[in-house]
């Protein structure tokens, strides 16, 4: 499965406050939710929080990649931010996180569900790609960057 067929550009924000990571979750859910037919807010975040409960999905280098199931889903959904500001996210280094990429899938697909973590976890492990990243000034900028592999070769 291509990442441009998990992300919009509706669920990819650039330069977003995210004061917490509790704070920064709840924004993840009410992006994604709209996405899911029959789930809420609040489902998403239960998800989230529980799997964070297990352990950080703050992989390093500033990047996070929360992710959950959810057993009414069916699709999966993935949204992709860039933070204002670094928050503390309990990373794997101890850095705080400014780029988050958060994947939601159905209960069912846990083997799509763990190659679309080793996809994202591969690109977000390329420096010129989180620099890319990094460097966008607009949701759609950052959106391009990251799906479009003529823009972003970088990114793929």
């Amino acid at each position: 499965m291509q990442l441009s067929d998990l992300l919009s550009p509706d669920c990819t924000k650039c330069a977003v406050e995210g004061a917490s990571k509790k704070r920064l979750l709840e924004t993840i859910s009410a992006i994604a939710a709209p996405k899911l037919v029959g789930i809420t807010k609040h489902d998403i975040f239960e998800s989230l929080i529980n799997r964070e409960r297990l352990g950080s999905t703050g992989i390093g280098l500033g990047i996070a990649i929360p992710h959950g199931r959810l057993a009414n889903a069916t699709q999966p959904v993935a949204v992709l931010m860039t933070l204002e500001q670094p928050i503390e996210f309990d990373a794997i280094d101890n850095q705080p996180v400014d780029i988050v990429f958060a994947l939601l899938v159905p209960e069912s697909e846990h083997e799509n569900h763990l190659n679309t973590l080793a996809t994202v976890a591969k690109r977000m492990n390329n420096k010129e790609c989180t620099r890319s990243l990094r460097d966008a000034h607009s949701d759609q900028e950052l959106y391009t960057m990251f799906v479009s592999e003529d823009q972003a070769p970088e990114c793929n």
